[in-house]
């Protein structure tokens, strides 16, 4: 290999290098944190709706959560929003609840969305990606479905997520007691 072709090997390895350090790191102060996967407990946290209502994890502890983080310019975000809908008006009076957390984007923009689709699970918001840090997220959309005792029994990285997928994921959740 001549002297160019080093140097892009070695760049790029670098470049490599400090991506997956930065990745891999936990954010700050969370180093005492379990990591949210399945079959550990969901991280507790409080937020805020877009109508200003305070919603806090624990709080929902007997219900099924399906746990969404999104964003308003995400495309299979945007596509398995309705998806997400059908499965909680079908399985909300089962006990079902579905939060979906909003990347960091002002609320004036998420009720839009949220209008535009006619949603009517709460939206919350998270600004700074305080909770979206703790839950580690680097890719939208991401999903954990959170049984009734709070702990994570599933994720779904990326999406768009379809219906009977989110059906075969909630539905042995809400059976279980």
């Amino acid at each position: 290999m001549n002297r160019l072709q080093w140097t892009i090997v070695i760049i790029a390895a670098a470049l490599l290098g400090g991506a997956w350090t930065w990745l891999s790191r936990a954010p700050e102060g969370l180093s005492d944190v379990a990591s949210p996967v399945a079959g550990r407990p969901a991280p507790d946290f409080t937020l805020q709706t877009v109508e200003g209502e305070t919603v806090t994890l624990g709080d929902l502890r007997g219900q099924v959560v399906v746990l969404n983080f999104w964003a308003t310019w995400c495309p299979p975000c945007r596509a398995e929003m309705p998806a997400l809908q059908e499965v909680y008006d079908a399985r909300r009076a089962d006990g079902l609840m579905v939060l979906a957390i909003d990347q960091n984007e002002p609320a004036d923009l998420v009720v839009s969305f949220r209008d535009e689709l006619n949603l009517t699970f709460p939206l919350l918001l998270d600004p700074g990606y305080a909770v979206s840090d703790r839950y580690r997220i680097g890719l939208l959309p991401t999903s954990f479905f959170i049984d009734r005792g709070g702990m994570i029994r599933d994720v779904v990285l990326g999406g768009p997520m379809h219906r009977a997928l989110i059906e075969s994921k909630v539905a042995p959740l809400l059976e279980s007691r």
